[in-house]
């Protein structure tokens, strides 16, 4: 990839909705109500960056974990946001991909990504997001499937992972000043670039993923080699 290239995949951990809100004294549900806002703006700069996939961590296994009240805000913010995005979604040509174990969601959720995701298949870049998701039960799973196709290699590890048809990872991006991977995309980012920037979520704007991108491009990558 040369330099003057952006990413080609671009990862994302949005973090820090809770401390976005807890410094205003909002509820935590209002952070993740703009943190919605902040994947409505990104989604919206895409068209025209090069940049052919941002996948986004949205719902982790481990989510399930949070109060209850909780989780029920995150489902019905994903609700909304399907209602809402869908059209625009398909007239900007987002293709969307949910990765992890969405159809354990709730029934009429299932419905409505059945319906993202079929209403969006030609779409000329991808949005992948990350629903119930955890990369160790991924390779785990994967792994299981090439033993029962009859070979374990890395090849066949990759061809049974949820990004199987999507371009390596390049760059993660994780907000709010948390330095670690959280169990998301372990094995899709063994050579990518990792970027850890101090702005919570819902204050992430397209300008800081071009800040992020200017850094990437000035970074040599070398794939284990000199």
């Amino acid at each position: 990839m040369s330099k003057d290239q952006p990413p080609r995949h671009v990862a994302i951990i949005m973090d820090g909705n809770g401390r976005w809100a807890k410094r205003r004294g909002l509820p935590r549900a209002m952070g993740h109500k703009r943190g919605v806002e902040a994947v409505r703006t990104l989604v919206r700069s895409l068209k025209g960056s090069g940049i052919e996939c941002v996948t986004l961590y949205a719902f982790s296994s481990e989510n399930w974990k949070r109060p209850e009240d909780e989780v029920s805000d995150l489902m019905n913010l994903m609700r909304n946001f399907i209602r809402t995005d869908l059209e625009e979604f398909v007239a900007n040509g987002v293709k969307l991909k949910i990765v992890g174990d969405w159809r354990a969601l709730d029934p009429d959720i299932v419905v409505m990504l059945e319906d993202a995701l079929e209403r969006t298949a030609n779409g000329t870049h991808t949005v992948a997001v990350a629903l119930n998701y955890g990369s160790q039960q991924e390779i785990a799973a994967a792994a299981r499937a090439a033993a029962e196709q009859g070979e374990i290699t890395p090849q066949a590890i990759e061809r049974n992972l949820f990004t199987a048809d999507l371009p390596p990872v390049d760059l993660l991006i994780r907000t709010s000043g948390e330095v670690r991977l959280s169990n998301f995309l372990l094995w899709q980012m063994a050579y990518a670039e990792m970027m850890f920037v101090d702005t919570l979520w819902p204050d992430f704007t397209p300008q800081h993923l071009q800040e992020a991108i200017g850094d990437f491009a000035k970074r040599e990558r070398r794939y284990g080699g000199r």
